[in-house]
């Protein structure tokens, strides 16, 4: 009977490779390495935002609208839990996208606001947390991309047969993306240069 069972799971070992089983869980594991890795940077964000408000917020106590908002859109991306399944579901995903846009639009009225006030460059730690801003931003687009990426590849594989057939078979569905709406929106926000060309903007 053993080499009989033996025989029976390589074939089956045959047919799930075949039917695109194995693809389907590289995929699968690369997208959640990814989301981690989104999830991460866009906490990096957030645990930032707390000290830069508290940091400008003397010298501009006559923007107080705008740095309610930001701390309004921060508490709206902490109501969240960005978990692994997030991914999985369309309604959570949205409004996870929707939070992290508000928090991106505030925070790129607040940084052209604090252009405005120079001595700001002059407080201890602003000029730090300017440049971990500038940093995260750059990882969230790196990370957000690389799991644009690995989302359209497991997408592929769950959507094209026969990886389809498998898919179906043990209840693997298409993951969710960055909508276009909202990479735009994320791409453009916040614009952060710190001074280095608030000249340039000031001219155009």
């Amino acid at each position: 009977m053993a080499p009989v069972r033996v025989l029976l799971l390589a074939i089956m070992v045959s047919v799930l490779s075949a039917c695109g089983y194995n693809k389907l869980q590289q995929t699968d594991e690369q997208v959640k390495a990814e989301w981690s890795e989104v999830l991460n940077q866009y906490q990096r964000r957030a645990d930032l935002v707390p000290n830069l408000v508290a940091t400008v917020k003397g010298a501009v106590q006559a923007e107080k609208d705008i740095l309610d908002s930001v701390v309004n859109a921060r508490a709206k991306v902490g109501s969240i839990q960005a978990t692994p399944e997030l991914i999985n579901d369309p309604k959570a995903f949205a409004q996870w996208q929707a939070a992290q846009g508000e928090l991106s639009s505030a925070l790129s009225r607040l940084m052209v606001v604090v252009e405005k006030y120079p001595e700001l460059k002059s407080i201890a730690g602003y000029t730090d947390l300017q440049a971990q801003l500038e940093g995260t931003e750059n990882r969230i687009t790196v990370a957000r991309n690389r799991y644009i990426d690995a989302v359209k590849s497991y997408n592929l594989t769950v959507r094209q047969f026969p990886g389809n057939l498998t898919a179906m078979a043990f209840g693997y569905t298409v993951k969710q993306n960055f909508t276009v709406q909202n990479e735009d929106a994320i791409a453009k926000a916040p614009a952060v240069d710190f001074g280095m060309t608030g000249a340039a903007a000031t001219s155009q």
